[in-house]
């Protein structure tokens, strides 16, 4: 299924839609998905009431299960700046546009002289052609399968500077993904100075940004242009589980007018 799309006058891209990379982590049941902040485990619960069960495999007629998960802490989910102000904003009322063009970049962080590990900001961001860039997807090293069901939870994990938050602000980034699971220091005391210069809190509120975090992104997709698919199950709630789709694209010249 090719498509091709006009990103603005001068720029129009071909993709495959039938060929997407997800870099969504899968929820499981229990401890086999990441864990951030402490949150509870997944949990896949069988329905039950009176002689009904919702087990095929213990006879029912159906599988009927509740889940209970929470979106910041047991995978990749996607939040708006109702995470940190009182508005009651949620991703469902601020997410409308679901298809960006994006980047993917490779970073790795640095440690300070607090002891952190710290994604600065540096020359591979500054090299960067940023022209219609709306999405950034930041992959960090090392990079590994472990990922997929890391226990971040009480240990000081790298996070993203100040500065480069507001340079890629200042470059017109309106969604920000990440595979680590915060922009910010694990314990800084509400500071969540990353979170805020991202969405302009308390000056101008940028509604309509997003950041998605404890994405996955393996090595061997390469750095490069992608069109993403950003889209959340429609929970009114600050943050929601997501599904962020990359697919390749091919630039389409322009004829000579």
């Amino acid at each position: 299924m090719i498509a091709q799309i006009a990103i603005d006058d001068s720029l129009t891209i071909q993709v495959d839609l039938s060929e997407p990379i997800d870099i969504s982590i899968p929820i499981n049941e229990g401890n086999k998905n990441p864990n951030c902040y402490w949150a509870e485990e997944v949990k896949f619960e069988t329905i039950r009431s009176d002689s009904f069960v919702g087990s095929v495999a213990e006879g029912g007629s159906v599988n009927y299960q509740k889940l209970t998960l929470t979106p910041h802490g047991n995978g990749t989910h996607v939040e708006c700046y109702g995470h940190i102000t009182d508005s009651g904003a949620t991703v469902q009322s601020q997410l409308k546009q679901f298809y960006f063009y994006a980047k993917l970049v490779t970073l790795s962080p640095e440690q300070t002289s607090t002891g952190d590990w710290v994604i600065q900001m540096n020359d591979t961001l500054r090299r960067i052609e940023w022209k219609n860039i709306k999405a950034l997807i930041i992959r960090t090293h090392p990079n590994d399968k472990s990922k997929l069901e890391h226990l971040y939870s009480g240990t000081n994990p790298p996070y993203l500077s100040e500065e480069l938050v507001r340079f890629v602000v200042e470059q017109g980034i309106e969604h920000l993904l990440v595979d680590l699971p915060s922009l910010d220091r694990e314990v800084d005391e509400g500071a969540l100075v990353a979170h805020r210069a991202f969405w302009g809190i308390p000056d101008e509120i940028r509604e309509n940004a997003t950041i998605t975090e404890l994405i996955f992104v393996p090595d061997h997709i390469p750095d490069a242009n992608y069109l993403l698919n950003l889209q959340s199950i429609s929970l009114e709630m600050d943050a929601a589980p997501c599904k962020p789709l990359l697919f390749s694209v091919q630039k389409i010249p322009f004829p000579n007018r």
